[in-house]
């Protein structure tokens, strides 16, 4: 998916992410690189190391209602493109 696909469902290639691996207890930063056909999300750690996650397990930085960056999840920032169509203005 290129950078343009991307935002069009609200995120961003190069987004900080967090997510917690399996038998973990410490979230791990990475990078948002791209998004799978399957809607699966591949981020790079800080070692340089590739993981497909499902939009559920990941939370990405965005500003609360006063502005301060917090973690919330990728699947409730992202847009997918059935919310897109259903406000778009399709009158026939």
């Amino acid at each position: 998916m290129s950078a343009a696909e991307l935002r069009s469902i609200g995120l961003r290639q190069g987004e900080r992410v967090r997510f917690r691996r399996p038998n973990r207890s410490r979230w791990t930063l990475g990078r948002i690189a791209s998004v799978g056909a399957d809607g699966s999300i591949l981020v790079h750690d800080a070692d340089g190391a590739a993981r497909s996650l499902r939009p559920e397990a990941l939370e990405v930085e965005r500003p609360n209602r006063r502005g301060r960056l917090t973690w919330r999840a990728v699947d409730e920032v992202a847009t997918t493109w059935e919310q897109l169509d259903l406000f778009g203005s399709d009158t026939k």
